[in-house]
């Protein structure tokens, strides 16, 4: 999955209608967990009329403490390899399917900038994971381009793409 550009809001709105007719048909509520954009997600999702049918909800953690109280991340996973990596992005989205009851889940952690970027992990560095009930967690790492904006859109058009893909195998 690659993005071209920057999306615009009509581009976001239009992956979630592809995402509302491909929960609706298989009959699955939808949960994300977002850190680095702040409910963006759960945003474009609920401007969609009748959304409450297949969006079960969200939830922005963006300290460390409610990545570790909502959604179940290990206090050794975030010491270990940090609040931006592999490792907390897979226990964020299987915390929030686990505690949520969802069929199928999204969870974004993520450098925005401008600043609180490293060498190793530097400002556009954002990992994304989804996971279907009863199907196995996966994550990507992404390195966005752009202002704090831009890179919180990229996020959030990829972790929509995402899902549509996590859907349709």
């Amino acid at each position: 999955m690659e993005l071209s550009s920057v999306p615009t809001d009509a581009e976001l709105a239009a992956w979630a209608v592809r995402i509302a007719a491909e929960v609706q048909q298989r009959q699955l509520m939808l949960v994300s967990a977002e850190s680095c954009t702040g409910g963006w997600i759960a945003k474009v999702l609920t401007d969609l009329a009748g959304s409450s049918a297949w969006f079960e909800g969200g939830v922005v953690s963006y300290s460390n403490a409610l990545k570790e109280s909502l959604l179940g991340v290990q206090r050794e996973t975030l010491e270990r390899f940090g609040a931006v990596s592999e490792e907390t992005a897979l226990e964020m989205v299987s915390g929030a399917l686990l505690r949520f009851g969802a069929g199928v889940a999204v969870a974004v952690t993520g450098v925005a900038g401008p600043s609180g970027g490293t060498p190793q992990k530097p400002v556009g560095t954002v990992w994304i994971s989804w996971q279907h009930r009863g199907g196995a967690a996966y994550a990507r790492r992404f390195q966005f381009a752009g202002d704090r904006e831009a890179v919180r859109r990229q996020t959030v058009a990829a972790a929509l793409i995402g899902i549509r893909e996590t859907l349709t195998g």
